[in-house]
């Protein structure tokens, strides 16, 4: 375990913005991990924890309390059969490309499709992350947490974690810190179906067909170079939290006073914004398609080292040298410009630590 004080948090987050942690303490085995929260919560002090920092945007006066990084590691393959699949278990700081990239190399089906998201793997069941038509509730068996309410190591099944779009039992407070996650996965050397448009179009098949794993996991990954959602410490385009906003979801009622809307504003030629299903049987839009017709443009940016990616106007990005103070503004901007248009109130991906939009 290693323990730093006044340490810089900017280099811990995907967006490398935030200032310093009072004390920082990097915890390499899961007792170290549950020894540092009851030390802190005994205490009763401010604790924040941090994975992989992909979904966090810290404040510039930094945290004054205690940060820890979990940085556990451990893949366990508890059973890999036909049959039952592969339950593989995997520590919280194990990196999650790094796991895809394994589950796409032993055969294992069921997360190819979240190839190239940043961060820790302890952090994907928080908001239940999701992509080109996966998310990890599909595959997630269980998580065990520490419960800090009760000081106790508790584990949770899928139904048990209450899993919506982004959003999950362990998002909605601070109270259990994820130790492992359970994945069960299905042995497979081809895919789960392609469920997006531009990925199969990409892969030359039809929405719904399998490919070879491996093929399935480079689209992904060309996909997401291409929006610069794959980590590059030499492009400032991929210096974000990723996805900044969720999609909007609501009710049919709802979508289609908000195709009203588009028209009154943008013209009755204008397209009508993007509809698809939700789980919920309610509507789900695109977020990035009502940023760019609200005046949002790839590369909008104000005064500040802060603006939307050049590839992809989701994507909040750090040009150099933005503040937690930039990304805020620009993102608030973003957030009500696109409310005062078309009526919609963007929510934000990413927790803020010490400040909010």
């Amino acid at each position: 375990m290693q323990e730093l004080h006044d340490a810089p948090l900017a280099e811990l987050t995907t967006m490398r913005v935030g200032g310093p942690a009072r004390r920082l303490v990097v915890a390499e085995t899961i007792d170290e991990v549950v020894d540092t929260v009851r030390e802190v919560d005994d205490a009763d002090e401010p604790l924040l924890v941090v994975g992989g920092g992909s979904n966090l945007v810290i404040a510039d006066a930094g945290f004054p309390g205690t940060v820890l990084q979990v940085a556990t590691s451990g893949v366990e393959v508890e059973s890999d059969d036909s049959c039952g699949g592969a339950m593989v278990r995997v520590a919280a700081g194990e990196n999650w490309d790094d796991l895809v990239a394994r589950a796409v190399a032993e055969g294992w089906s069921g997360v190819e499709a979240l190839s190239g998201i940043p961060g820790s793997t302890g952090a994907t069941p928080v908001q239940n992350v999701g992509a080109y038509g996966q998310e990890v509730a599909q595959t997630i068996a269980r998580v065990r947490v520490l419960d800090r309410r009760t000081q106790e190591v508790r584990t949770f099944s899928n139904a048990d974690c209450a899993f919506t779009y982004r959003h999950s039992v362990f998002k909605a407070s601070s109270r259990f810190v994820v130790l492992d996650v359970t994945f069960q996965l299905r042995v497979a050397d081809r895919s789960q179906p392609i469920a997006y448009a531009d990925l199969a179009k990409g892969l030359g098949v039809d929405v719904g067909a399998r490919v070879p794993l491996a093929e399935a996991r480079e689209a992904v990954l060309e996909q997401r170079r291409r929006r610069g959602m794959v980590i590059d410490a030499d492009d400032h385009d991929t210096w974000s939290c990723g996805s900044f906003f969720t999609n909007p979801i609501m009710s049919a009622a709802r979508f289609d006073a908000l195709a009203d809307r588009v028209r009154a504003e943008l013209g009755d030629d204008a397209a009508e914004p993007p509809r698809f299903p939700d789980a919920s049987g309610d509507v789900k839009t695109s977020a990035a398609w009502l940023i760019d017709r609200a005046g949002f443009g790839k590369g909008f940016g104000m005064p500040g080292p802060a603006a939307l990616s050049t590839k992809h106007t989701l994507a909040v990005t750090n040009r150099g040298s933005a503040t937690a103070a930039d990304v805020a503004a620009l993102a608030r901007r973003v957030r009500d410009g696109v409310h005062d248009r078309f009526g919609v109130t963007l929510v934000n991906e990413p927790v803020f630590v010490g400040h909010e939009l």
